[in-house]
């Protein structure tokens, strides 16, 4: 199985023809884009295919990317080779809304995905924490967002959900028909990884990775990125993470 890899966990680790060299060299053959990549597109697509590597997905931030500034990610997503794109997040700003406002910005993402599923694209979202907030009579965030946008992809960031309170297992069963990646990373023990926002390479954490990877097998799920939001030594982090992702 091919491992892809979300390059805004070596976005402090020096060049990128660097960068990608060392993680084809450990075996991945793909990774996933961000916006401190795509200043220009078709260089950064020379890098790739000098080492073998593709860009099957990329983020796009902020929403208004998929709005006013559509063209622009449809223009760099044709030249990087992607087909998945994804809305990572929302500003700070909006994380604390009401019902009502993620009703809204559901709305928002329902129109976007039209629009990029009509230039060729599948289009979803990629969760953080917030969305699994109570936000009054056991609604969340991300309910409101796959019920008021049905035909949008969901990349699920497996930690986040459980950093959100939530059972990652139980979101996986419910509402696996919209999981199209994951995002696999894992979690320090409590009071470890401090400097590192308590984030923790791949199977040296507290997450049950070999459990998570069969329930997202089972829902046919075929892309899975590796992720730290905050690593120290992202060689470190590429390394033991795709050791480890081997033997789930």
């Amino acid at each position: 199985m091919t491992v892809s890899f979300q390059l805004y966990s070596a976005r402090d680790a020096g060049p990128w023809d660097q960068v990608l060299t060392m993680l084809a060299d450990l075996g991945y053959a793909q990774v996933e884009g961000f916006g401190g990549v795509y200043a220009d597109p078709a260089g950064f697509r020379a890098l790739l295919d000098a080492r073998g590597l593709t860009m099957p997905s990329g983020h796009f931030f902020p929403p208004e990317s998929f709005e006013e500034g559509l063209d622009t990610t449809l223009a760099a997503a044709k030249a990087l080779g992607m087909s998945q794109l994804f809305c990572p997040a929302v500003p700070p700003a909006m994380r604390g809304m009401d019902a009502p406002g993620w009703q809204a910005f559901a709305k928002r993402l329902d129109a976007a995905g039209k629009k990029v599923a009509d230039a060729g694209f599948r289009f979803g979202w990629h969760n953080h924490n917030w969305e699994f907030a109570d936000l009054g009579g056991g609604t969340t965030a991300m309910e409101i967002i796959l019920t008021e946008a049905p035909d949008i992809a969901w990349e699920a960031d497996i930690a986040w959900i459980l950093r959100g309170g939530a059972d990652p297992l139980d979101w996986i069963a419910r509402h696996g028909d919209r999981i199209t990646a994951a995002h696999v990373k894992d979690i320090a023990p409590d009071g470890d990884g401090a400097e590192e926002d308590g984030w923790a390479d791949v199977g040296h954490g507290t997450m049950d990775w070999p459990a998570l990877m069969a329930a997202l097998r089972g829902i046919g799920v075929e892309l899975f990125v590796m992720e730290h939001d905050k690593p120290s030594d992202a060689t470190r982090f590429a390394t033991r993470s795709i050791d480890a992702f081997k033997t789930f």
